[in-house]
């Protein structure tokens, strides 16, 4: 009953990971709407956040769903303040985010950034020394680690040195500007619900004062 009537193709499963239907500013939209109605302290919800965005900026991609929320708990934090934060990390801001703390740490290391490094190559043959060295533990196959040495020297460790101080830069940015946003939209909102809560015990008053003028 809750599947879809015309099944999503690889395809099309694959072009909304990149593009969301409606856009990715729509995305923001319903990310940021659902943080705001957190019900939590407004800290604890912006060091959630803190934690999630500073996620971002470190070269651990398929596990920052998992360090966002040890963060938090770190922290203190909100967790799904901080899962949902992690968006910040998406195919429109990736590049930039992996070109500035591959310059940062290799600017720290006193290493030369390569501007025409072809990262995801280097990505691949990390990942395919992996999968040979696996299964070369059950075959007479000698285990090759000069891709995955070439991609930790040039790539991962200048990546997760470098995306500190902008992680820490960004994150704590955020974190000063969502606290007081998310806490006026707190009151905001109490300040509704006070005033509808108000209006009901109102229109109730005056019910029972005309049932009781009727008799």
């Amino acid at each position: 009953m809750f599947k879809r009537r015309t099944p999503k193709s690889w395809a099309l499963w694959a072009l909304h990971l990149l593009w969301p239907q409606g856009g990715w500013g729509r995305a923001f939209d319903y990310v940021k709407h659902r943080v705001r109605r957190l019900p939590d302290d407004p800290r604890r919800i912006a060091r959630g956040i803190f934690a999630g965005v500073f996620t971002t900026f470190t070269p651990f991609y398929g596990f920052h769903f998992f360090i966002a929320a040890f963060g938090a708990k770190v922290m203190r934090g909100n967790m799904l303040a901080a899962l949902m934060a992690t968006f910040f990390g998406n195919p429109l801001t990736y590049l930039p985010i992996g070109v500035i703390s591959l310059k940062t740490g290799h600017f720290l290391l006193g290493t030369e950034f390569e501007p025409h490094m072809n990262i995801g190559r280097r990505f691949a043959g990390a990942w395919r020394d992996l999968k040979d060295n696996f299964f070369a533990m059950f075959t007479d196959d000698v285990a090759q680690w000069d891709r995955l040495s070439g991609f930790y020297d040039e790539v991962f460790f200048p990546y997760m040195i470098g995306g500190l101080i902008p992680g820490v830069i960004t994150a704590t940015v955020i974190y000063y500007i969502s606290a007081p946003l998310i806490a006026a939209y707190q009151n905001r909102r109490k300040g509704r619900i006070k005033a509808k809560l108000e209006e009901i015990r109102a229109r109730k008053a005056a019910k029972k004062a005309e049932d009781k003028s009727a008799q």
